[in-house]
């Protein structure tokens, strides 16, 4: 039902530092800024640092993982090392270094098979939730499939255009937290039918017509867009490109 991972938002308190960690440290390149935020192209998603000053805020304290190719990891180590505190944990053959955004952002950078140069791409996001069942539940109806469980039964792991991370409260590896009020943008070829998908679950669906249906808006650049909130506050927009 969902295609890709258009955008990721995170709250940022002030411009300046997000530039000079994403721009300049990170070396992503921009896709424009205002007054309120930054964009900045990460393979086929957006990164989006915006200050909290409308609605939708960014995500508080989100943990989310980059691709780098193989290969780059240990450059990729040694250049962040200089200034950051990393940690590096190991799943199966791949690697991954763990650093903080100047927000609180827990920043992966994991190797993947993506072609690079640099980063390509976002593989996992982590959303903090009340009710793990039914922010599951939720997420199932929208196509993404459960594949693995923590062993306390507080964390789901589900696969979809990106790998999705569902956690009650609680510290992760790097002491990483799941985001609140997270802001995530799906490509999907049929938009309504994702928000027509969870409409009885959702805790705001914001373009519903007069009739029960829901009503696709026209978005920016010409995409068409609906909006819904989880259960939990997540904001979630549906568009086609």
């Amino acid at each position: 039902m969902l295609t890709g991972l258009a955008w990721l938002a995170l709250e940022v308190k002030y411009l300046e530092p997000a530039r000079e960690f994403y721009g300049e440290t990170l070396e992503l390149s921009c896709r424009g800024e205002t007054e309120r935020e930054l964009r900045y192209e990460a393979g086929e998603t957006t990164i989006v640092c915006r200050r909290p000053d409308g609605i939708p805020r960014g995500g508080l304290h989100t943990h989310f993982a980059f691709s780098i190719p193989h290969a780059e990891y240990d450059d990729w180590w040694d250049r962040l090392s200089r200034t950051y505190d990393l940690e590096e944990f190991r799943f199966g053959s791949s690697r991954s270094l763990y650093c903080y955004d100047p927000d609180g952002n827990c920043v992966e950078l994991g190797q993947t098979d993506v072609e690079g140069p640099g980063i390509d791409g976002i593989f996992e996001v982590v959303l903090e939730v009340e009710d793990l069942e039914r922010a599951e539940a939720f997420y199932a109806e929208l196509g993404f499939e459960t594949v693995d469980r923590g062993e306390e039964r507080t964390r789901v792991r589900m696969n979809g255009p990106m790998a999705l991370e569902l956690w009650e409260p609680q510290l992760g590896l790097a002491d990483a937290r799941g985001g609140v009020h997270v802001d995530l943008g799906f490509e999907t070829d049929d938009p309504a039918g994702a928000a027509e998908a969870v409409a009885d679950r959702a805790c705001l669906l914001e373009s519903v017509g007069g009739g029960g249906g829901v009503d696709v808006e026209g978005g920016a650049d010409g995409d068409e867009q609906v909006v819904v909130r989880d259960p939990d506050g997540h904001h979630l927009t549906f568009l086609t490109r």
